[in-house]
């Protein structure tokens, strides 16, 4: 799966392009795939009608009704009309030029056959365990941190944590980073450590070493994205670290070799849990959760909910658990929010918004951002994708208003069709980058050039796909 090291691309972007032939668009797959084929379990999607906008390039034939109300169905079966002028609503905001962005934050598919078995796997976890104690004492294997296997380790370089001398002092430092949080940040205000004065030095040297080894982590898998973290200032450059190192958790976590998904759920069950009660309590397990606690304490506005949402676009991509087609774009719109969009949101309260603007304002813009790499991965990737893990992404009905047919997909074949239906395609994900590009100056000066070279290097991909 490359959910969280794509997704985190907002940032700085790593890309090698094939221009060999006419038929390279199948080969655009050097940044690797999802590594899941999806299973055909059906999705409650949004349902959305809005006036379409006008593209220069191919169009299909058919054109859908204007319409400037969006009709947004939640799971719940509660319908929320939403006016395309409003741009201070919760759950949607709009720019001009392109469909609209909907975060789908915290929306949950009860029809979706991974969530429910999540859901039930994480009931059983619960019911089955002293819940605090089985979280300390649980690991996916013996003597491993639990998403820190043993090829994060080899990757790396050495073993993590090993600069922690036990649990109990593990957990007196997380004691002292709740002890500064601000009042009401926790359902109960923390004292320092009685110790506190004899130990502060330590304390804050196993935080900077776990902080030391997230970006040892980051430049592992993501080097580029690494290097992209060095015009930050230090403190947003450790915090995008910890958020780095929680998504490369839950991806290994989700990705380690298992006899049966039931051994999956279990760890992400555990895994969901021990979130949850970092934000709500400020506990912690190990000592790689330290950074996120001291992410949590310092940008108290970062949500929980785009980390959670991101778990659900893990799942969407899990064989027998997850999706294997996509009807339309606003089905492939929520996975794409879900794997990429939710990186946006982790990343607002870190970057800050320049004068003038808030994180409310600046929402769709990242959202938007989020859309427009992950569609440019699933458009290069579609040979890749296709021929080793039997995956399309592309929604069905674009393909059938256009004449392409899944089996020249599997053949690879670039037929006049399917040039028109990915000119289409290069279109719409041009109007997002065209929002995502308007929200730059929204951020804070010092996180306005790492995401403005991020959009420079993802849309020459999109050159070169458009080329070919």
């Amino acid at each position: 799966m490359r959910v969280s090291s794509t997704a985190l691309l907002l940032l700085s972007s790593s890309y090698q392009i094939s221009n060999h032939n006419h038929n390279a668009v199948f080969a655009f797959s050097n940044v690797a795939p999802q590594q899941r084929r999806l299973s055909s379990s059906t999705i409650k999607k949004p349902t959305i009608n809005l006036r379409p906008s006008t593209l220069k390039s191919a169009q299909p034939s058919n054109t859908e009704s204007q319409n400037t109300d969006i009709l947004v169905e939640i799971s719940s079966g509660k319908n929320l009309v939403i006016n395309s002028a409003d741009n201070h609503n919760n759950h949607f905001s709009s720019l001009p030029g392109a469909e609209a962005v909907l975060d789908f934050a915290s929306v949950k598919n009860s029809q979706s056959k991974g969530e429910l078995a999540l859901s039930a796997a994480r009931k059983t976890f619960e019911s089955t365990n002293d819940v605090a104690e089985a979280l300390l004492t649980y690991s996916t294997n013996e003597n491993e941190l639990m998403g820190i296997n043993s090829d994060v380790i080899e990757l790396v370089g050495h073993p993590l944590g090993t600069y922690a001398t036990s649990s109990s002092e593990i957990q007196e430092v997380a004691e002292y980073l709740r002890s500064r949080a601000s009042k009401g940040s926790f359902p109960v205000d923390t004292k320092a450590p009685a110790n506190v004065g004899d130990n502060a030095a330590r304390y804050e040297t196993i935080l900077k070493k776990a902080t030391e080894e997230s970006g040892e982590v980051t430049a592992a898998f993501a080097k580029t994205f690494y290097l992209g973290t060095q015009l930050m200032p230090e403190e947003a450059r450790e915090a995008i670290w910890a958020i780095y190192v929680w998504c490369r958790r839950t991806d290994e976590i989700v990705d380690a070799p298992r006899d049966n998904d039931e051994d999956m759920l279990r760890d992400l069950s555990a895994w969901e849990i021990r979130l949850e009660r970092l934000w709500e309590h400020g506990e912690i397990v190990d000592v790689l959760d330290l950074p996120l606690l001291d992410v949590r304490i310092k940008y108290p506005n970062l949500s929980i909910q785009p980390f959670m949402d991101m778990i659900r676009g893990m799942l969407m991509d899990i064989p027998d658990l997850g999706q294997e087609r996509y009807e339309d774009f606003d089905q492939l719109h929520l996975y794409c929010y879900r794997v990429a969009g939710t990186v946006g949101l982790m990343s607002m309260p870190i970057f800050g918004c320049a004068d003038g603007f808030n994180e409310e304002v600046a929402k769709e813009p990242a959202l938007s951002l989020g859309v427009a790499f992950q569609i440019t991965n699933i458009l290069r990737d579609i040979g890749e994708d296709a021929s080793t893990r039997n995956r399309i992404y592309l929604p069905r009905d674009d393909m059938a208003r256009f004449g392409v047919k899944e089996e020249d997909i599997y053949a690879q074949k670039v037929t006049p069709e399917f040039i028109e239906f990915m000119k289409y395609q290069v279109s719409r994900t041009r109007r997002y980058y065209a929002r995502a590009l308007r929200g730059v100056p929204m951020l804070h000066e010092s996180a306005r050039l790492p995401v403005q070279s991020s959009l420079d290097c993802y849309g020459k991909i999109l050159d070169k796909i458009e080329e070919n």
